[in-house]
């Protein structure tokens, strides 16, 4: 074990490697290590993140970063030179004033922090490039991940554009878009016969064999991560270096949520961001709603469920971080509610309408939360409220298929136009 004041590197590992990261931190019973490829506290097999002693850091060093995630190297587990390498340079995604959508929700103030705009149009571009970084400082060849879909996007791009070998294990029944878009990069792209649940404890156990792996949510987790800390800073920064009051997160793994949680304390302790109240609220689809479901039966461990939802990016059975979203839900004030298959199509519809923005089935989880929350009381219609549009719906079109397209087909001639446009109008 190591001490919170020293940084033990692996060896090999060149000074700086994982810039102002010093240790691993168990997250259950608070036992420190040195950085390397662990994920599991050695004491009670707890999960690991990451710890840091941070230098003094100003809004305006930060502001003359670049348009990345990379502006936010200091506070991330990446060496100072990250800039240089070649990743997807994900983050920095739009922030968008959604006036339209808040009116129609009865929102006072509303924002959809769209990271379908990322390189592969998913949150898991973040997590990804932080986690490649890792992988290069450690002297690892092959960057892997089990995946319902974007992960497998992201690590099949981040290493094409790396140079390095990818390997990615899917459910065979993952939408075909999502398919598509990871075998375009030539990855090693194998289907599993199972879900996700069964997919990632068999990455589990290649992980366990193969030398020189980086299963990038797996034996480098902690890494990882830290990635989904760059919404949080964004979010913050883009309003102004300030926190909104409420934020609603699609839960898969939980990790996104509880990371920018982290994120918003983080930017607090350093007094780059005023110290203020601001809720956290979990959303996941009722075909798969462990969290949900113990979070209204008032457990402090989530039982796991088998899948069966349209929202196949979170449809995740055993969350890892699963009771970590439950802790961050309770302190912040939050509340984990669950819509159906059926509500999450309508939310993307509206989203869409309202908006202009294409969200894939989280995104419709995430909106359609949104609305059942007010309509229980649970949200505040009057404070300033941030909703994560996670990932771009072209890659879950079976979920809208048969439910929009042509208004009419007609004649190619004017007559047949105006006729059609003046009973419509």
């Amino acid at each position: 074990m190591t001490t919170a004041l020293e940084t033990e590197l692996p060896a090999g590992c060149r000074p700086g490697a994982f810039g102002n990261a010093t240790h691993l931190v168990c997250r259950a019973c608070g036992a420190t290590s040195p950085l390397g490829p662990f994920y599991a506290c050695v004491e009670c097999f707890g999960p690991l993140e990451v710890g840091y002693e941070y230098p003094r850091i100003t809004r305006e060093e930060i502001e003359r970063g670049p348009k990345s995630i990379w502006r936010y190297q200091p506070l991330l587990p990446v060496p100072a030179d990250i800039a240089s390498f070649r990743s997807t340079d994900p983050g920095f995604t739009r922030l968008v004033d959604a006036r339209n959508l808040a009116d129609d929700l009865g929102l006072r103030q509303l924002w959809v922090k769209d990271d379908s705009g990322n390189p592969t149009h998913s949150f898991k571009d973040r997590v990804v490039a932080v986690a490649l970084s890792a992988a290069r400082e450690l002297g690892l060849q092959v960057l892997a991940c089990p995946s319902t879909g974007n992960l497998a996007n992201a690590v099949a791009a981040a290493a094409a554009r790396a140079g390095i070998r990818s390997v990615v294990l899917v459910p065979s029944n993952l939408e075909q878009q999502k398919i598509i878009a990871s075998a375009i990069y030539d990855t090693t792209l194998i289907a599993i016969e199972g879900n996700y649940d069964d997919v990632n404890k068999l990455a589990s156990e290649i992980a366990g064999e193969e030398e020189g792996w980086a299963f990038v949510n797996v034996n480098v987790r902690p890494y990882y991560s830290e990635g989904s800390k760059t919404l949080g800073f964004e979010i913050a920064e883009q309003l102004g270096w300030r926190l909104p009051d409420q934020v609603v997160i699609p839960v898969a793994s939980g990790s996104q949520l509880t990371k920018i949680d982290k994120g918003f304390r983080e930017l607090i302790k350093l007094g780059l961001v005023d110290d203020k109240p601001y809720k956290i609220f979990g959303a996941q689809a009722t075909g798969c709603s462990p969290v949900a479901q113990a979070y209204r039966e008032g457990y402090d461990v989530v039982r796991p469920v088998k899948p069966d939802t349209i929202a196949k990016s979170l449809a995740i059975g055993n969350p890892a971080d699963g009771p970590y979203v439950l802790d961050t839900v309770r302190r912040t004030g939050g509340k984990i509610a669950d819509v159906d298959d059926e509500t999450v199509v309508t939310n993307i519809l509206r989203l869409a309408r309202t908006e202009g923005i294409f969200g894939e089935t989280a995104g419709g989880v995430t909106v359609g939360v949104t609305a059942k929350l007010i309509a229980d009381g649970d949200l505040d219609p009057a404070a300033e409220t941030v909703i994560i549009n996670s990932g771009d719906g072209l890659k879950t079109l079976d979920a809208v298929s048969g439910k929009v397209g042509p208004k009419t087909t007609i004649k190619p001639r004017y007559d047949a136009f105006e006729e059609f446009w003046k009973a419509n109008s």
